[in-house]
């Protein structure tokens, strides 16, 4: 993704008139690695809960640990379900389906369904930090995630993940 289009998602996401709602109740899934990346920039152990899939931890108003003043602290290195921020996923066995939230859920929408380029962009964008999670996943953590439901989504895509075998 380029810089000029970077820039105009992050700008997208600043501007939501939800204040930060896709950081509300947010529990983004974390592999190990991504575990990892958090510590190794500071982020606190603390941060970090275990409650069926590795996952950050909410604070006492329901946003993200990490949500601070209005915006995310981490946005530079963030886990990959937020990358793929109004994008999200099921697995149909081997088959990754990719969503895309309704515009009540992520103003953003609106903004990547005017401007292809956008839309594309943070798609492959998003379908890459998405396979990166479903194979560094244990098997048991995700089929916890694949339980979540995500109401108000519509189905954009489906890929068949070739020789995927969930890590043991």
């Amino acid at each position: 993704m380029d810089d000029s289009l970077y820039e105009a998602l992050s700008r997208a996401c600043g501007e939501c008139y939800l204040g930060g709602g896709c950081c509300f109740e947010a529990r983004p899934p974390l592999c190990q690695e991504r575990i990892d990346i958090l510590l190794a920039n500071g982020v606190s152990p603390d941060a970090v809960e275990f409650a069926g899939y590795k996952r950050l931890r909410l604070k006492q108003d329901g946003f993200c640990v990490l949500f601070q003043d209005g915006n995310c602290s981490i946005h530079s290195f963030k886990p990959e379900t937020c990358v793929a921020g109004p994008f999200t996923f099921d697995m149909d066995g081997s088959i990754l389906q990719i969503f895309l939230k309704r515009e009540s859920i992520c103003p953003m929408v609106r903004f990547l369904k005017a401007n292809r380029k956008a839309y594309d962009g943070l798609f492959e964008l998003s379908v890459e930090k998405i396979v990166d999670l479903v194979k560094a996943m244990p098997p048991e953590e995700l089929e916890e995630i694949l339980r979540i439901e995500e109401p108000e989504t519509d189905l954009v895509a489906e890929i068949r993940l070739k020789d995927w075998k969930p890590c043991r």
